[in-house]
């Protein structure tokens, strides 16, 4: 008995075809439609958007490593800074916290409403995973496959973790369910995905409001003079209100849920 031919895999189960430059669109196509496909089944309609350093660690993480550092093991300038630092993972927390508080108690016909989205890694990400998980509200997290050691966010709500492969459909969710933005101290990723916002909120490509948040002036005031931009003549003067600047957790929270108050829920300021 001759056996009989083995068949070919379908087209949509071919790993080897899938893999292949010849499906980039359809990885592209499948970054767009499995995540909206999430978001709208547990009905999350838009976010606030957490940014910052992967490289900030909690205070008690930063105060275990100085006192490692002390006691010979380590460098001692690196784990003061970080103590220094761990101030902004802190903030990012209580903050994240506190406006999770808030949006909970909106509950719109069930929808949910300003969910802590991050970029689902460590630091500023983990901070703001962590305040929302800690106030009991599911957060999202958009990871991004780099070359780097593995790490574990576990305050991301299992359900709305992603794993991205192309950085611009990343960004893309990032930029689409946001209603504001809030960016703590970072490093090239950060400034990437700050001033991409920037540029979309000053081009008018993005439509609605976005309020955007610089948290750390005394971080932001040196390292990026927007005032020198405007003395050179390549931003004009209103550009440099595109961003709030505080370092307070209680201005954040209430400047943030004014403006979301007014532009995003059509509701006026003084009835908060």
């Amino acid at each position: 008995m001759t056996d009989r031919p083995r068949r070919p895999p379908r087209a949509y189960r071919n790993q080897t075809f899938l893999n292949s430059k010849d499906a980039r669109e359809l990885r592209i196509l499948a970054e767009y439609l499995e995540p909206k496909a999430r978001f709208e089944r547990l009905r999350v309609d838009d976010t606030i958007v957490f940014m910052g350093s992967a490289r900030t660690k909690s205070r008690e993480d930063a105060e275990e490593a100085l006192r490692k550092a002390e006691a010979g093991e380590g460098n001692l300038e690196e784990a003061r800074t970080n103590v220094r630092m761990s101030a902004y993972y802190e903030a990012a927390r209580e903050l994240a916290y506190r406006l999770t508080q808030w949006s909970k108690d909106l509950d719109p016909q069930g929808e949910r409403r300003f969910v802590v989205c991050t970029g689902g890694g460590p630091g500023i990400m983990e901070a703001a995973n962590r305040g929302a998980a800690e106030a009991r509200g599911m957060n999202v997290g958009l990871t991004i496959s780099i070359p780097v050691e593995e790490f574990d966010n576990r305050y991301v709500t299992r359900e709305l973790a992603f794993h991205f492969h192309y950085f611009f459909m990343r960004k893309f969710w990032f930029a689409y369910l946001a209603k504001a933005v809030i960016v703590f101290p970072g490093g090239f990723g950060t400034f990437d995905e700050l001033f991409e916002l920037l540029t979309l909120v000053q081009t008018h490509k993005l439509r609605k409001a976005m309020p955007i948040v610089l948290f750390g002036s005394e971080y932001w005031n040196e390292v990026v003079n927007f005032d020198a931009l405007v003395r050179h003549g390549t931003i004009s003067a209103r550009d440099v209100d595109l961003v709030y600047r505080t370092d307070s957790v209680e201005e954040a929270y209430d400047w943030i849920v004014l403006q979301l108050a007014e532009h995003a829920l059509g509701q006026p300021g003084p009835m908060l």
